[in-house]
C-alpha cells in the first residue's frame, strides 16, 4: 500500500504536470491532466516495481510466467488507484484542484491486447497472482492495432483498425536491451560430434522481439509483477540498402514489412493460406522470445539450468503458446547440451496447459508443409517427441491403431497443438467443472485415461475487486455496511450477504443501486445510440464474444417467438424487456458476421 497523504500527492501532481508539459495546470487540456496522473502513478509503482524483482531474486522465489496471446487489461488508471489504496486521496485531491477523476479516467485508451474471455482470464490470473505475492508474470504481444474497431454499417459488423496506440502507452516501459532474435525458415544442418547429434539451424531470417513491460500492481502489498509485451521489429542491419539505392523500394521495404506485421493484430484472418502463416508466426515468435528470456534472467541470476524446473513454471493460457513444448527442447538439447531424457522431464515439470474449447473445430492444427517450411527445427524436435510417445502408446495399446492415430501428435498432414500440449504438460485443466468432465469423458477421453492424474479442473473466476469494487462502488459500500470489509481480500465471505436475503431494508437498498445503474445504463445508450429505452424493463443482457456456440442466435429465436407471442395476444402477461448486445465476431468468421446483422 502506498503510504501517501494528499498534500504530497497535490505537490508531485502539479510538479509532474509542469515537468511533462511546460505550462500551468490552468493551461492544460483533460488529457494533459489524464497523461500528468497517469505518469504520476507509474513513478509511484516503480519504486515497488524494483524493490517486488529484489525481493524475487534475493529469495530465489520460483517464478510463474503466464503465456497467453490476449490479455484483456482494460483501463489500468483505476484499479491501479484501488490496488495502491490512494483511489479516495486521489479523487479528493483532484477535486481539490479543480479535477474530476471520472473524467480523467475516461480518456484512458482501453489496451488493444484483448478478445474475450479468454484476455479477460489472463488479466484476472495476472492481477490474482500479484496481489496474492505470488511471483507470477504475463507474456503476450504488444499489437499494433489490436483486434479492430467495430462500426455497424447496414445492420452489418465492419472492421476499422484499433488506433489504439496512437497517443503512446503510459504504463509501458521499451526495454530495447532486453531485444532477442526469433529466427523463421532456413534449414537444418546435423552433424556428429563426440558420438553426438548436433543441429545447426542456418540461412534463416531474423526477426527482433523488442520487449514493453507493464508493471502489474497487486491490491494493498507492495507487490508489482510485470506483464512483459513483445514488439516485431526489423534489424537495421537487414535493411536491403542496395535495392533501395537502385530505386528498388519495394523490396527494400519487403523485409521491413514482414516483420512489422507479426505484432499489427490480435487474430488476423486465418480463412486463407497468409493468414495462417502469420498467426503460426505470431505464436512461435512470443513464445520464443518469451522463453529465450525467462532463461537468460535464470542463468544471469546465477540459477544452475539443470535445476530449471524446479524454480520456473510456464502455463500456456490454451493451445496458442504450445509451441513453448518444443521450443524449450530445442533451447535445453541443443544449445544447453542436456540429453534429451533429462530436458523431456525438465519441460514437462515446467509445462501446464488451459484448454478452453471442446470444440474440435476450435482445436488448434497447422498443415504439415507449412509448419516445416517456417520452423524447421521445432518441426524435428515435434517429430522426436510424437515418435517417442506413440512408441509408448504402442507399448500400453498393442493392436489398437485406431486409438493410437486420435492421439498422435502429428497425423493426417497437420500438427495438432492440444495434442502437443497436454503431452508436453504435467497439468491440464478445463475452465469449469462440467467443461473438465466433458474433457475427461469425451473429447479428451483416450488422453485423460492414459494420463488421469495430469487432468484438473479450475473454475474460471474474476477478480472482484474491478468487478464490484470499481464497477458497482454502490454495491461494495452496502457489502461494506452489512459484512464488514474482509470481502475484499477474501471474496468467499461475501456468503455472508445471505443472510440479509429476507431484509426489507437491504432489499430496498439494493432495489434503488440497480436502478441508479440502469439509468447509468439507459443514459449511455442515449448518448452513443440515440435510442431511449425504458429504464423500468428488465434488463436482459448479452455481451460477450459473436459464435454459434456462444448462442446469441438461440437468443434472438427466444426475442422472435416473444414477439410473435404478443401479436397473437396483445394482452399477454409479460414482463417489459429491452435485450442489450454486445460484441464482436472474427473478420472471417462469416456466420457470426451474419448473426450481428440478424441481431441487429
Amino acid at each position: 500500500m502506498l503510504n501517501i497523504d494528499k498534500e504530497t500527492f497535490k505537490s508531485d501532481y502539479i510538479q509532474k504536470f509542469i515537468e511533462i508539459h511546460g505550462k500551468d495546470l490552468e493551461e492544460g487540456t483533460d488529457y494533459n491532466k489524464y497523461e500528468a496522473l497517469a505518469s504520476l502513478i507509474r513513478d509511484y509503482v516503480a519504486k515497488m516495481w524494483i524493490d517486488t524483482n529484489k525481493r524475487y531474486k534475493e529469495n530465489k522465489s520460483k517464478q510463474v510466467y503466464y503465456f497467453s496471446m490476449e490479455f484483456l487489461l482494460g483501463r489500468l488508471l483505476g484499479s491501479n488507484l484501488l490496488n495502491l489504496g490512494i483511489n479516495d486521496l486521489c479523487r479528493e485531491g483532484l477535486n481539490e484542484l479543480g479535477i474530476d477523476l471520472t473524467k480523467l479516467e475516461y480518456l484512458e485508451e482501453d489496451q488493444g491486447l484483448g478478445n474475450g474471455g479468454l484476455g479477460r482470464l489472463a488479466a484476472c490470473f495476472l492481477d490474482s497472482m500479484a496481489s496474492l505475492g505470488i511471483s507470477g508474470h504475463g507474456c503476450g504481444i504488444r499489437y499494433k492495432h489490436g483486434f479492430f474497431n467495430q462500426k455497424i454499417i447496414n445492420f452489418s459488423q465492419v472492421e476499422v483498425p484499433d488506433d489504439w496506440l496512437k497517443r503512446g502507452n503510459l504504463w509501458e516501459i521499451k526495454k530495447s536491451d532486453k531485444a532477442r532474435i526469433v529466427k523463421f525458415g532456413g534449414e537444418v544442418k546435423v552433424e556428429y560430434i563426440d558420438g553426438n547429434l548436433k543441429f545447426h539451424h542456418v540461412n534463416y531470417e531474423k526477426v527482433q522481439a523488442v520487449p514493453y513491460d507493464m508493471p502489474i500492481v497487486g491490491y494493498k502489498n507492495n507487490v508489482v509483477n510485470t506483464l512483459r509485451l513483445w514488439s516485431a521489429e526489423p534489424l537495421s542491419n537487414e535493411f536491403d540498402f542496395s535495392s533501395f539505392n537502385r530505386g528498388d523500394f519495394k523490396k527494400a521495404m519487403e523485409y521491413k514489412d514482414s516483420v512489422e506485421a507479426i505484432s499489427q493484430v490480435l487474430y488476423p484472418d486465418d480463412s486463407f493460406y497468409e493468414g495462417k502463416l502469420l498467426r503460426l508466426k505470431q505464436e512461435y515468435f512470443f513464445v520464443s522470445a518469451g522463453i529465450q528470456s525467462i532463461i537468460h534472467h535464470f542463468k544471469s541470476t546465477g540459477g544452475n539450468i539443470k535445476e530449471l524446473d524446479e524454480k520456473i513454471a510456464i502455463h500456456m493460457n490454451d493451445t496458442h503458446p504450445t509451441l513453448a513444448v518444443p521450443e524449450l527442447m530445442r533451447i535445453l538439447v541443443d544449445e544447453e547440451g542436456i540429453g534429451w531424457d533429462n530436458a523431456w522431464r525438465m519441460t514437462n515439470n515446467i509445462m501446464s496447459y488451459t484448454n478452453h474449447t471442446i470444440l474440435a473445430e476450435a482445436l488448434e492444427k497447422w498443415p504439415v508443409d507449412m509448419f516445416k517450411k517456417l520452423l524447421p527445427r521445432i518441426f524435428m524436435i515435434i517429430q522426436e517427441i510424437d515418435r517417442r510417445f506413440c512408441e509408448g502408446l504402442r507399448n500400453k495399446y498393442p493392436g489398437q491403431w485406431d486409438k493410437i492415430n486420435k492421439m498422435q501428435i502429428i497425423n493426417g498432414g497437420f500438427v495438432k497443438m492440444a495434442n502437443l500440449a497436454i503431452v508436453g504438460s504435467h497439468s491440464v485443466n478445463g475452465v469449469a467443472k462440467l467443461h473438465t468432465e466433458i474433457l475427461k469423458k469425451q473429447e479428451m477421453s483416450d488422453f485423460y485415461y492414459c494420463y488421469p492424474n495430469k487432468f484438473n479442473n479450475k473454475t474460471n473466476g474474476i477478480t472482484h475487486r474491478r468487478w464490484l469494487m470499481i464497477a458497482n462502488p454502490q454495491l461494495t459500500e452496502l457489502l461494506k455496511k452489512t459484512i464488514g470489509d474482509s470481502f475484499i481480500t477474501h471474496p468467499t465471505d461475501m456468503i455472508n450477504f445471505q443472510k440479509f436475503a429476507k431484509d426489507s431494508g437491504v432489499q430496498e437498498e439494493l432495489k434503488r443501486i440497480k436502478n441508479r445503474n440502469k439509468k447509468k445504463l439507459a443514459d449511455y445508450i442515449y448518448k452513443v445510440q440515440g435510442i431511449r429505452v425504458d429504464e423500468e424493463s428488465m434488463f436482459d443482457v448479452q455481451v460477450k464474444r459473436l459464435h454459434a456456440y456462444k448462442r446469441q442466435t438461440l437468443n434472438c429465436i427466444r426475442i422472435m417467438d416473444l414477439y410473435n407471442r404478443l401479436l397473437d395476444n396483445p394482452n399477454l402477461d409479460i414482463v417489459p424487456r429491452t435485450f442489450i448486445f454486445a460484441g464482436k465476431s472474427a473478420p472471417g468468421y462469416y456466420l457470426a458476421k451474419d448473426i450481428i446483422t440478424l441481431i441487429n
